[in-house]
């Protein structure tokens, strides 16, 4: 009876890399979700669908639903964008994850 040669056993450090990975992008996916359900809260709900309960307040003279959808939801995006930015910088340092940077290459 012949018997075929032994499979070499996973490498350890496979497994962890893949573990890892998928942690990250998980992170990665609910950082993205929350701060989606934010925008769409923002700029959907507040400035679209709640805008004539908002108009009844002012700021700075504008009715407040006016405000919300002209100016508001820009600079709540605005600072969306910035809290990706700070967000996924933790999590690539917690991650160990480095942008490879191509230094004097010229390509």
């Amino acid at each position: 009876m012949a018997s075929s040669p032994p499979t070499p056993p996973p490498s350890p450090e496979e497994p962890p890399a893949r573990s890892e990975h998928a942690r990250y992008w998980r992170a990665n996916k609910i950082i993205v979700g929350v701060l989606l359900a934010i925008w769409f809260l923002v700029g959907a709900v507040l400035a679209i669908f709640l805008v004539r309960p908002l108009n009844g307040v002012r700021l700075g003279g504008f009715p407040l639903g006016f405000w919300i959808a002209h100016q508001g939801a820009i600079y709540v995006f605005i600072g969306l964008i910035l809290i990706y930015c700070l967000l996924m910088e933790r999590e690539d340092s917690k991650f160990h994850v480095e942008e490879r940077r191509r230094r004097g290459s010229g390509t």
